[in-house]
């Protein structure tokens, strides 16, 4: 094998071949986790109008402290009532509009209402408990930035200012083939030398929050037809992604037969631990992924080059992973050749996050890794990581 590629140049080579999907029109209540392919504009003003904070009462500051009349009763979501005259209060629900005239208003809570009239002991301050109109944003203003995906509260604010259609990049197609002859369907009958497979539905439940729209493809079994035709399928996508049969062994045949097909093999093993036979390529603006077999290796890759690849195809600012910052519960050793993510779980203890491997770190052990919720991020080199120490991690959820 040739020198590894550090995790930095692996990712740096993927971002490189990246070209940002065309974009389409989306309907506001179907662009939650959309990336916005150009900045959403308000419609209106927000608020439309000048409206009140508080249930209570609108006055002239001038007129209070003081006992005023009240001359109308404003409910919210009825229009403007006519302006409010000197020595006069108006009755306002939360979210009502402020009549003309009016500059401050007395919440429900500070005044003393009698039959028609209101006593305000204490003198209101100007501009108190209103909303000004536009005092949240302008029409014509930016309420969402381009290239960022979209969450809960942009989605709130964007409905807020009237905005009904966004232009978001596509979703990007991905196609998931897992090759072997011994692999099976959970659920059926195992005969001698047969396995479950499960790389692929796991693949997908990783890819899918990023945006993806997966489309997994039948196994392919350890034949060169087999595979040419299961490829050939799987490069009509935006991005294959292919699980077993990229290593060196007689019946690892995805990287040769993809060549065939014309894939550019960009590069091939990442010194990264689990998941060092990871291959990238392209052909055309398809993206191809050859991840390892072993169901642990398969996921480290899968999140660590996978999904921000994912996230880059749709033109998020910031796709590359977000790794937070924990203490090591326990000492880490290094390895003087790769980074390591070592599967953990998270604890908080005295009031820190704490982060203890879980037992069981072979690539194959899926099962061990279930019980975990954090990769550790373990760089190469020299001795171990004292517990205690500040470590990076990447969620596992």
């Amino acid at each position: 094998m040739a020198e590894l590629l550090s995790l930095e140049e692996a990712w740096e080579g993927i971002q490189a071949r990246v070209s940002v999907l065309a974009s389409e029109d989306v309907p506001l209540a179907e662009a939650a986790g959309r990336v916005l392919a150009e900045p959403a504009l308000a419609r209106v003003d927000l608020p439309p109008f000048a409206s009140s904070a508080m249930d209570g009462f609108a006055v002239r500051a001038s007129d209070t402290p003081g006992t005023l009349p009240v001359v109308s009763r404003i409910a919210a979501g009825t229009p403007a009532s006519e302006p409010l005259r000197a020595g006069t209060a108006a009755g306002i629900a939360t979210g009502g509009a402020v009549p003309e005239g009016a500059d401050a208003v007395v919440p429900i809570e500070q005044a003393a209402e009698r039959g028609d009239e209101v006593e305000i002991a204490e003198s209101a301050s100007t501009g108190a408990h209103i909303r000004l109109q536009g005092g949240d944003v302008r029409a014509g203003e930016t309420v969402v930035g381009a290239s960022v995906r979209l969450g809960p509260t942009h989605i709130g604010a964007l409905g807020a200012a009237g905005v009904a259609e966004l232009r978001c990049t596509r979703r990007p197609q991905v196609s998931l083939l897992a090759t072997g002859s011994e692999l099976r369907p959970p659920g059926e009958l195992l005969a001698a030398g047969e396995i479950y497979e499960s790389n692929r539905t796991m693949l997908a439940a990783a890819l899918a929050p990023a945006g993806a729209v997966m489309n997994l493809l039948p196994v392919a079994a350890d034949e060169e037809e087999a595979h040419r035709e299961a490829l050939r399928h799987g490069l009509d996508a935006d991005v294959l992604v292919t699980s077993g049969g990229v290593s060196v062994g007689p019946l690892d045949l995805v990287r040769r037969i993809e060549a065939e097909l014309g894939v550019e093999e960009v590069f091939w093993g990442v010194a990264v631990k689990p998941g060092k036979p990871l291959s990238f390529g392209v052909r055309g603006r398809t993206l191809v992924f050859g991840l390892p077999g072993n169901p642990v290796s398969s996921l480290v890759g899968a999140l660590l080059f996978v999904r921000p690849a994912l996230l880059a195809l749709q033109g998020l600012a910031e796709p590359a992973p977000v790794l937070e910052w924990a203490e090591a519960a326990t000492p880490l050793r290094r390895n003087a050749m790769r980074d390591e993510f070592v599967r953990a779980r998270k604890q908080m203890t005295n009031g820190h996050l704490r982060l203890e491997p879980v037992r069981g770190q072979e690539s194959h052990m899926i099962v061990r890794a279930a019980s975990a919720d954090a990769l550790v991020h373990v760089p190469r080199g020299e001795g171990e990581i004292a517990a205690g120490e500040a470590v990076r991690y990447l969620t596992l959820a």
